[in-house]
């Protein structure tokens, strides 16, 4: 009987581990992948990747739907960053954030100087220029191969024919309608006559259809200028808002020099200023490098210490440095990139005791973790990462009357005010202030990786502040670990960001004895539930497929396959 029942708990236990390894298993696919928050826009990436379209169209087509399908984050009316690394020839970032408006300085977040959080991320005020629709149709124009209406064309209609409404969709919505309820465009757009959407209604937004038909129809100048952009500075005029019809006009995408960067022989490829996550990246595994991080183990004492004694130092530097390079000269990427200054750094990391971040140091603005990625490979193996936002969950909850789209509240990661430091984690660093035509500081930090030659990974994800570790840790996961795309996708996340002076590591992820020797070594410990949704590819090279890790931890993510 003993015998039986020893064979039943092997039995059982090797059951559990097949279970868990299937659960881990990569989406595989050989001619294309398109992974995304929402497996419709994920669809139409690839439909365009089997009539020929690139990479590039196929990322233009899926945020278009994403804009439909994904409300929260994907996006007409904010902005974002592509990094594309072409098959041959040198990878290219296009720069798509917003830009303050003219009419833009650095008090303008004080009343009676005092700070004004209100003002700040949730007034007129805090909508800047709108830059992904120049963005993408930028990338178009040096990359696309399809034409630019077929792009646009399933996105309007999914718009105009409606789309199901999902449990997370549902859900997502009635908990913003708390804040939109006060914008009756809003409330018309995302309500039945005031009354919630329930899952398996069909969802119609003829309002957007006809703004992204303008968009299909004349390109930039569809939403930049004309009916769109009337329509924009009509609902600006009529509440005190900043955004001008030169404002609009006047918004330009720019084409940036890429961060590079090595990592144990791996290139690493990344976005430059006004985002601060390539510099953060590179900067982290620069350090890292000079630790053995796969004989210490995943999810080890040893390893999540050293990760966040790497983190803290970055991120300290992210906030006195970094900024728009176009309005800030002398910003030190060659130092902060440099092997040299990683080897300095990591000199000063106690293996036995934990680091001190102090008050008097920098604080960091809170950044919403409200975003959206996608990871697009074709059959050439070209690759995209492009993630964008409208920065809150919904952005400013203001959509547009008649035009049907959200606007974002970007100005709200401009920096609070000059010289403007309390316990409350605001920063007056000058390198981040609001001045007309910037571009405020970004965590985003689409990234990807090659091996001889060859395209390795791509990688990015959604989180606000939390990007840059996120992205961090799925590189550490692969190079270090071994890990497969989903299962590196899987696998617990922790964040250090200088300040607050504390780890947020995932509940249930890491073993007690783990957080208790973390604890000993003098860190601070905060539990949370998610950080982020990664979205994955990693090409294997040696068994020609793609393999795709979709980020589970929020609802409707999908891989597409070809």
């Amino acid at each position: 009987m003993r015998h039986l029942i020893s064979k039943l708990v092997i039995l059982s236990l090797l059951l559990m581990g097949t279970q868990l390894q299937a659960a881990n298993a990569p989406t595989r696919a050989f001619d294309g992948m398109v992974v995304s928050a929402n497996d419709i826009s994920s669809e139409i990436g690839i439909e365009i990747l089997r009539e020929g379209g690139s990479a590039v169209d196929a990322a233009i087509a899926t945020a278009f739907a994403l804009a439909v399908t994904h409300p929260t984050a994907g996006n007409i009316g904010g902005g974002g960053f592509l990094v594309y690394r072409p098959v041959k020839g040198e990878p290219i970032a296009y720069d798509f954030r917003e830009i303050a408006p003219a009419a833009s300085y650095p008090e303008m977040w004080l009343v009676d100087g005092q700070y004004n959080f209100q003002k700040h991320h949730m007034s007129y005020w805090s909508v800047g220029v709108p830059g992904t629709v120049a963005g993408l149709y930028m990338a178009w124009e040096d990359e696309g191969k399809l034409p630019w209406k077929r792009l646009v064309q399933p996105a309007i209609r999914l718009a105009k024919e409606g789309i199901v409404m999902t449990h997370g969709l549902s859900r997502s919505l009635n908990r913003a309608m708390q804040r939109m309820k006060v914008y009756p465009a809003s409330v018309k757009k995302f309500t039945k006559d005031g009354e919630p959407y329930e899952p398996g209604d069909i969802w119609k937004q003829p309002d957007l259809a006809k703004t992204l038909q303008r968009i299909a129809d004349k390109g930039p100048d569809g939403f930049y200028k004309g009916k769109t952009a009337e329509l924009i500075v009509k609902e600006m005029e009529a509440n005190d808002g900043l955004i001008t019809l030169e404002d609009l006009a006047g918004y330009e995408a720019k084409r940036r020099e890429p961060i590079r960067g090595t990592y144990r022989g791996y290139g690493v490829i990344s976005m430059p200023p006004p985002s601060s996550g390539g510099t953060t990246l590179v900067e982290m595994l620069n350090i890292l490098e000079g630790f053995d991080l796969a004989a210490m183990g995943p999810g080890a004492a040893d390893t999540l210490h050293v990760m966040t004694e790497a983190m803290r130092r970055a991120y300290a530097d992210r906030a006195k440095f970094l900024g728009d390079p176009d309005y800030n000269e002398g910003i030190p990427l060659d130092r902060l990139l440099s092997k040299d200054y990683a080897t300095e750094l990591r000199s000063s990391i106690d293996m036995k005791k934990a680091s001190v971040s102090t008050p008097e140091q920098f604080k960091l603005l809170k950044e919403s973790p409200e975003t959206t990625h996608f990871s697009v490979v074709d059959k050439e193996r070209n690759a995209v990462s492009l993630t964008y936002t409208l920065e809150w969950g919904y952005g400013s909850g203001i959509v547009v009357p008649g035009a049907g789209f959200l606007l974002n509240n970007e100005m709200g990661d401009f920096n609070a005010g000059p010289g403007l430091t309390n316990d409350q984690g605001l920063i007056g660093t000058p390198a981040n202030l609001a001045q007309p035509g910037k571009r405020m500081l970004s965590s985003m930090t689409p990234t990807i990786l090659e091996k001889d030659g060859e395209l390795f990974m791509v990688t990015g994800t959604p989180g606000g502040r939390t990007i840059i570790n996120t992205v961090l840790q799925t590189i550490l996961n692969v190079v270090d670990h071994g890990m497969n795309a989903q299962a590196a996708v899987d696998a617990g996340r922790i964040h250090h960001q200088w300040m607050p002076d504390q780890i947020n590591y995932e509940k249930q992820m890491f073993s007690p004895d783990t957080l208790k020797e973390l604890e000993a070594r003098g860190h601070a410990l905060n539990e949370r539930t998610n950080q982020g949704s990664a979205e994955v590819i990693v090409n294997n090279v040696r068994e020609k497929v793609l393999e795709g890790g979709v980020d589970r931890r929020v609802p409707d993510g999908g891989a597409a396959t070809w």
